[in-house]
């Protein structure tokens, strides 16, 4: 599993706008599994060199992001998306205590969770939030189910994607 993203040494290898077939993929899928609908006027599909990951701009944002999964990539939203388009599902808040660890990119620990909802199940991608302003900080894949992970120890949450790191700066 990737941790954070680095595009450091990423450029734009190519551009195109998506097919209203595709777009209404990246729309069910979000709303599946966020419970949001993302409405916009423009979705572009970008492809960064240096790694292999892939970016929907949307009305110019990079507000989705292509995450690897089982069997193919499934679109999910980026900090900044899930901050425009606030999800209702498949979140896992944490205290005050916790923000600095997890935008820097750090797992999130049971002891920092506040609440996590009961849909999550482990392997899901889920959103982090921060209790204090409702801010999302971070995407990161569930290690475990979200009634399992309030508690005293462990590691349950991977990151992927934090406030912060290159992909949260990107502009294209």
């Amino acid at each position: 599993m990737r941790r954070a993203i680095d595009t450091t040494d990423m450029d734009v290898k190519s551009r195109h706008h998506l097919r209203s077939d595709a777009i209404s993929e990246i729309q069910d899928g979000i709303e599946e599994q966020l419970g949001v609908t993302v409405a916009a006027d423009s979705f572009e599909k970008v492809e960064l060199t240096g790694g292999d990951w892939n970016v929907v701009l949307v009305d110019g944002e990079p507000l989705v992001l292509y995450v690897e999964g089982d069997g193919e990539d499934e679109p999910f939203l980026t900090v900044r998306g899930a901050n425009e388009f606030p999800p209702t599902k498949r979140i896992v808040t944490v205290d005050t205590g916790a923000i600095q660890f997890v935008s820097d990119g750090a797992d999130v620990m049971r002891p920092g969770i506040v609440e996590a909802g009961d849909e999550i199940e482990a392997g899901d991608l889920v959103v982090i939030n921060e209790e204090a302003h409702g801010k999302f900080l971070a995407i990161g894949r569930a290690k475990t189910d979200g009634s399992d992970m309030v508690g005293d120890e462990g590691r349950v949450v991977e990151s992927i994607h934090h406030v912060g790191d290159d992909l949260y700066e990107l502009t294209v």
